[in-house]
């Protein structure tokens, strides 16, 4: 296919880095259409592929110069639209910039470029007996720009918190074309917490650069429990039982019947038969003190009703465990053709509750949903199952899916706990925030992107209009390539 009509502007972003890495034609533009959240879509104008962070300075300039809207996109795995293109914008992908650029096991930080996968970095710390904890279930290939934009927890965030608990530095380059660098290697900052404040911007801000990350020693030992349960409530209250007794787990996860169904089905997982909701407890420590609330976890579990409670023996049985956990969302694909993933959040003594509410909530609005989530603080992860082919699937999926962030709202949560605002959520905002903090956390954006070039139209309730120059229109709508009719 020929390429779109050439413009003054496409011609100089086709002119700024070498001949192939400025994607154009609609076959090349097509797989960047969506992200993880398919149920969106928007093509780009052009798709730009540096190789260096010289590269990615020199695009966000030209964008910042041309008033053009750019999203920074990795591997695509976001789940609430976070790197949806934006009409009449550019995406800059990053996977080339896949460098780990230094691991000090005696700092024990790792420096990486954004593109760097998730895995890759516990992979070149292991030699040193470190991890780097945050964990998403896409961390295969999520990648760590992602994770920070996003700020990604996964499945140990019980004990060992979210990626902003583990990035101690960065360089980024802004929206305003300005390069920075925030925080440093060292665990003690002075001053105001510009890292803390970067972490989580969902791309509003610029695009992460170099980040230094903290890395953890290995846990001594591993103690991996499934517990199976008649009701998906129970498996909840037994959530809310371990944490009030003390213990702090590694991590404590639920699947339901229908995500279990799945996993069986994707990865062969072996899990209690005959049981409606799954419980898996992670207990890692020193040998001793895993010891000792094995003892503690065992006597919890044994009063919460459980049918059926099985020890993974080896490190092959707690893999296999945690496969088929961390398979589940892709697993769903086999029981629907089309689902949505939502990310809500709920207080720990709410959980059996709310999950009766969720089961409440399906079975009114016809639709199946298949529950997991990280149990141990309270995300939810109900997997909405629907029929794009109906013509009124995805609506009704998406009201369930309001009704559900509401809920969570109601009972003092949140609207996202890892997966972030996106381009889904951010009618929810106005649930969660009033209109004087939603204006203060646009202000914010705006210092570090006065012209809202960054990732627009994201995280905000009020779709963002195209950036307008001081002349009144967008260069593109000037050089005929979009237009507001």
């Amino acid at each position: 296919m020929e390429p779109p009509t050439s413009t003054a502007v496409l011609r100089r972003l086709l002119a700024l880095l070498p001949a192939g890495r400025v994607l154009d034609r609609a076959a090349e533009l097509a797989a960047y259409e969506s992200d993880g959240l398919t149920a969106f879509h928007q093509r780009p104008v052009a798709v730009v592929v540096p190789e260096t962070q010289d590269e990615v300075v020199a695009t966000v300039r030209f964008c910042r110069d041309e008033e053009i809207p750019f999203v920074a996109r990795g591997s695509g795995t976001s789940l609430s639209g976070g790197s949806l293109p934006v009409a009449g914008g550019i995406v800059i992908t990053l996977n080339r910039l896949n460098k780990i650029l230094r691991v000090d096991p005696d700092q024990r930080i790792a420096v990486v470029e954004p593109g760097v996968i998730n895995l890759a970095v516990t992979t070149a710390a292991q030699p040193y007996g470190l991890h780097f904890a945050p964990d998403p279930s896409s961390q295969s290939i999520c990648t760590i720009g992602g994770n920070v934009a996003f700020n990604s927890g996964g499945a140990h965030c019980l004990k060992y918190g979210m990626t902003s608990n583990h990035v101690l530095g960065l360089k980024a380059v802004l929206a305003t074309g300005e390069v920075v660098e925030f925080g440093g290697a060292s665990r003690e900052q002075v001053g105001p917490d510009w890292t803390g404040l970067f972490v989580g911007n969902e791309g509003l801000f610029g695009i992460a650069l170099e980040i230094t990350l903290q890395l953890l020693p290995r846990a001594e030992t591993f103690h991996t429990v499934l517990a199976g349960y008649r009701t998906l409530e129970q498996a909840g209250d037994a959530v809310a039982a371990v944490i009030a007794s003390g213990l702090l787990p590694g991590a404590i996860e639920i699947m339901d019947a229908l995500a279990l169904e799945a996993a069986v089905a994707a990865v062969h997982a072996e899990y209690p038969p005959n049981s409606e909701a799954v419980l898996i407890v992670e207990l890692e420590g020193p040998r001793e003190g895993v010891a000792a609330d094995r003892v503690r976890l065992d006597e919890i579990l044994a009063k919460s009703g459980a049918v059926e409670v099985k020890v993974a023996r080896d490190g092959a049985e707690r893999i296999a465990i945690w496969k088929g956990r961390k398979s589940a969302f892709s697993a769903v694909g086999r029981l629907s053709p089309d689902f949505i993933v939502q990310d809500g959040v709920v207080p720990r003594r709410r959980l059996g509750e709310a999950l009766r509410r969720i089961g409440e909530m399906s079975r009114a609005a016809g639709l199946r949903c298949a529950n997991v989530f990280h149990a141990g603080d309270g995300n939810l992860h109900p997997l909405i199952l629907y029929n794009g082919k109906e013509a009124d699937g995805l609506a009704r999926a998406e009201a369930l899916a309001g009704k559900i962030l509401r809920m969570c709202v109601e009972m003092g949560g949140s609207i996202t706990g890892e997966h972030g605002v996106g381009v889904e959520k951010r009618d929810y905002m106005p649930d969660m925030f009033s209109a004087d903090e939603l204006d203060c956390l646009k202000r914010v954006r705006a210092a570090f992107d006065p012209l809202g070039i960054a990732n627009p139209g994201k995280m905000f309730p009020a779709a963002e209009a195209p950036v307008l120059s001081q002349h009144g229109l967008h260069p593109l709508e000037k050089a005929g390539v979009i237009s507001r009719e």
